[in-house]
């Protein structure tokens, strides 16, 4: 009897189930670099296994998040540069989960592509194992579909699911949160994985894909595709470290929408966020998106991080130790703003 996994058919279909094996075979070698305490057993079962990490916490609370890379996945596509992309998935669903003050545990990926190939899909989980490495999470599973018909050859597509721990306790509760607390910003990597639909319309990308590779005096000689393609910057390891020290009393995420969407979500009712405009370190990037696309600044501040991928508020007592703290940590924190007494969850002024 043949117990070999193998199927003429379904291979003549589009599908190469042993392509899928290999993937597999190539990408251990990624995954091993993400082991932590918790993890229980190796890639290729049913589902992933992991054991809760409880020392310290007295009342245990599981966060979740989940997102994908958006149309900046076009983007790793047409330079065929796939171990980077991964880092994105990761950080849109850490630096989101930290935003309640949760230490990520473990991440699982899922990739939908026209084909497998399986060195490609090793370099995209390479890329998803670094961003665990960098957040400190396990990854424990995941899954890639080859979708013939549905998607072109050369495509896929790319999204995660973090889970992490924090004791119910210390889950961030802005109602403490106070006129004359202070806002701080972690300035950004770039864009991160928001606004590509616009940045893709802006350059004429997909028309003129050539223009991305010629080196562009507005970034310092670096040509715009390799400044687009920048992974996002994961903030885990640093916001860990200020929580332990500082009673941190707000956290955004500045992802799709920019600061108008994100910074009020961590902002109670009767207070808002009063930004200073002219000190947000915009990035050269943003500028030379506004510059070409003609956009109005209220619309990139309503699209883009703009420079500043999160924001945290703390009392203006704390503020000198929050900002040694973030610097020890490799971080270069500067204060945006302040929080008054205000119907508008954020101004900009």
């Amino acid at each position: 009897m043949d117990t070999k996994s193998f199927s003429e058919s379904y291979a003549a279909a589009g599908v190469d189930i042993t392509a899928g094996y290999k993937a597999v075979e190539l990408m251990k070698k990624h995954i091993s670099r993400t082991k932590n305490e918790g993890c229980l057993d190796d890639v290729g079962g049913f589902g992933g296994c992991f054991g809760l990490p409880m020392a310290g916490i007295e009342e245990p609370v599981l966060v979740s998040g989940t997102d994908g890379c958006g149309t900046k996945v076009k983007m790793a596509i047409l330079m065929d540069k796939h171990d980077t992309i991964g880092i994105d998935a990761v950080a849109m669903c850490v630096n989101d989960i930290i935003c309640c003050g949760a230490r990520p545990l473990f991440f699982l990926d899922y990739i939908a592509c026209g084909k497998n190939i399986p060195e490609k899909i090793a370099e995209i989980v390479g890329g998803v194992a670094e961003g665990c490495v960098q957040s400190g999470a396990a990854l424990i599973g995941g899954e890639t579909a080859e979708h013939p018909g549905m998607m072109p050859t050369e495509e896929y597509d790319l999204a995660g699911f973090a889970v992490g721990i924090v004791d119910k306790k210390k889950i961030l509760d802005n109602t403490k949160m106070a006129a004359g607390d202070v806002v701080i910003a972690l300035p950004s990597s770039g864009i991160h994985s928001n606004g590509f639909s616009l940045v893709r319309k802006v350059f004429n990308i997909d028309k003129n894909p050539d223009s991305l590779y010629v080196p562009c005096e507005d970034l310092g000689g670096k040509s715009i595709a390799e400044t687009l393609l920048t992974p996002t910057r994961i903030y885990v390891k640093s916001v860990l470290a200020l929580l332990e020290q500082v009673n941190v009393k707000g956290i955004s995420h500045i992802t799709g929408g920019g600061f108008y969407e994100n910074i009020p979500r961590s902002i109670p009712d009767g207070l808002g966020a009063k930004i200073d405009r002219a000190a947000v370190k915009v990035l050269p990037i943003f500028e030379l998106i506004a510059k070409t696309g003609d956009i109005s600044e209220r619309d990139m501040f309503n699209t883009f991080n703009m420079g500043v991928g999160m924001s945290i508020v703390v009392s203006k007592d704390e503020l000198d130790t929050a900002i040694s703290v973030l610097r020890d940590v490799g971080e270069d924190p500067y204060v945006i703003g302040e929080i008054v007494k205000s119907d508008d969850k954020i101004t900009i002024c």
